[in-house]
């Protein structure tokens, strides 16, 4: 096992038509955009909910051409606090996309079950990921219970552990979450490793390297929750700082065993998507580099943009085998 090649099984999980996880490099993560969260300029009003539909529909055109050039999938998370806006975010999203998967962004255990019945509702269970089960649940069996109930498909798991806050407490709590959630026979699991800030980002990135080591499951995190979080940089150095700051530890973050991951607002989409296929695309020769196979789908990052190195990279795999059963004769 080299640094970018598992021993475990990985596993391929699929939200709707997205495939999620696997080998280092061989497929590029899913990134998870948001709209409707706090401070967003396009909203209007939540109570009622009122927002720009012009503008908010030019954003998801955006960001469906932008995972079409760059060969990376996309799901939007609808932040939704409310009732009345989950369902009103929902139904609009859903008029204006039949491409993308949803997610619906709550809190509290509560009012993510009560968004988990409206998708069962309008029969959306295959395209709608359930954000998510976290270890501070207070009923996790009965969650679990409910979801299956629901026909809900896709889940995300999102492990902590109060005391051992490094990468280990997660795996510890991601090995009695999964007692629990295993035996219901999801079709797709992903797991969260749980941003908290910039710097303990490290904790989630090796946490991610344990889950896929340990359980061969898809790994992702929000780097978002660090970058916007450290408003100094902004007020210090300005839009442009933040920008390639934020951009810099999307990059990161995809190399270090990243499946999927939350990027926030969407007015960062074409940076991010610029960040993470450049990420991508390197480490696809990392782990080529310990042995791995190119990717051979020509929609993946490095075949979509990198066609004339990856020639070269193949004459040198070529190469070197010759040069192995010369010495071998």
């Amino acid at each position: 096992m080299g640094l970018f090649r598992f021993e475990t099984p990985q596993k391929v999980m699929k939200v709707w038509d997205v495939e999620v996880g696997g080998q280092p490099g061989e497929r590029p993560p899913l990134l998870v955009a948001n709209m409707f969260q706090a401070k967003d300029k396009l909203l209007e009003s939540r109570k009622p909910p009122r927002w720009d539909k012009e503008k908010a529909a030019d954003r998801i055109k955006e960001l469906e051409e932008i995972s079409e050039q760059t060969g990376i999938p996309a799901l939007v998370g609808l932040v939704a606090p409310s009732s009345d806006e989950m369902k009103a975010y929902t139904e609009w999203f859903l008029s204006v996309t039949d491409r993308l998967p949803f997610g619906i962004d709550t809190w509290t255990e509560q009012a993510r079950r009560e968004a988990a019945r409206y998708v069962a509702e309008i029969g959306m269970q295959e395209r709608f990921n359930y954000n998510s089960i976290s270890a501070w649940d207070p009923d996790i069996p009965d969650q679990v219970a409910e979801l299956k109930e629901l026909g809900i498909r896709s889940i995300i798991l999102q492990p902590f552990d109060a005391e051992d806050k490094r990468a280990t407490g997660r795996l510890q709590s991601l090995r009695e979450m999964m007692k629990i959630v295993e035996p219901a026979g999801f079709e797709s699991i992903l797991v969260d490793t749980t941003t908290m800030n910039l710097p303990t980002q490290a904790f989630s990135l090796l946490a991610n390297r344990l889950v896929k080591e340990e359980f061969g499951l898809p790994a992702g995190n929000a780097p978002a929750n660090g970058s916007y979080m450290w408003r100094a940089c902004l007020e210090q150095w300005g839009g442009a700082a933040f920008k390639g700051m934020d951009a810099g530890l999307h990059a990161l973050s995809a190399v270090l065993w990243s499946d999927w991951l939350a990027y926030g607002p969407m007015t960062g989409t074409k940076r991010i998507f610029a960040a993470v296929t450049a990420a991508q695309a390197v480490l696809s020769v990392l782990a080529w580099d310990e042995g791995a196979e190119l990717p051979t789908d020509p929609n993946h990052p490095l075949n979509k943009h990198f066609s004339k190195e990856v020639e070269f990279m193949r004459g040198m795999r070529v190469a070197k085998s010759d040069r192995r059963l010369a010495k071998k004769s």
